[in-house]
């Protein structure tokens, strides 16, 4: 499905539903190639089909510790990331729908623990193409998600 552009700004409220996250504060970030999600406890598993996944808890809201949600996707990779400070990991990948201004689309994310990063989650380029234009003079163009 083609979607027209719409504008955001360089921070947003967003919810991943299929990972039972309402809402999280998310960065745009258009330096960033991939999307990334705080989280912890990630250990991987093969579930009941014998499929590859991984199971994490994250918390979801900045500078708070006492919102845990534990989450399973599917792993879709495991790849070499290199942070903003050179630094590389090799991080777990998963896809899961993220709705932002009215409309969901599919998006990739590595798993990293962001605790002290003041985002929980940044928003790289590529979930970005063709969906959202940043204007870096706005922010919270969309309001927090509705449940």
């Amino acid at each position: 499905m083609q979607y027209q552009r719409v504008t955001a700004g360089w921070r947003e409220w967003v919810s991943l539903p299929e990972l039972g996250i309402h809402w999280i504060k998310a960065k745009m970030d258009t330096g960033a190639r991939t999307s990334c999600i705080h989280a912890f406890e990630v250990e991987a598993f093969n579930n009941d089909q014998g499929e590859e996944w991984v199971r994490f808890a994250l918390h979801p809201h900045q500078e708070e510790t006492e919102t845990v949600i534990r989450c399973e996707a599917p792993i879709l990779d495991v790849r070499k990331v290199t942070d903003s400070g050179g630094h590389s990991e090799m991080r777990y990948v998963i896809k899961t729908p993220l709705l932002c201004g009215g409309r969901t689309w599919p998006i990739e994310i590595t798993l990293t623990n962001r605790d002290i990063m003041k985002f929980r989650m940044l928003i790289g380029r590529t979930a970005m193409l063709s969906k959202l234009m940043i204007d870096p003079e706005l922010s919270y163009q969309f309001g927090k998600p509705e449940f």
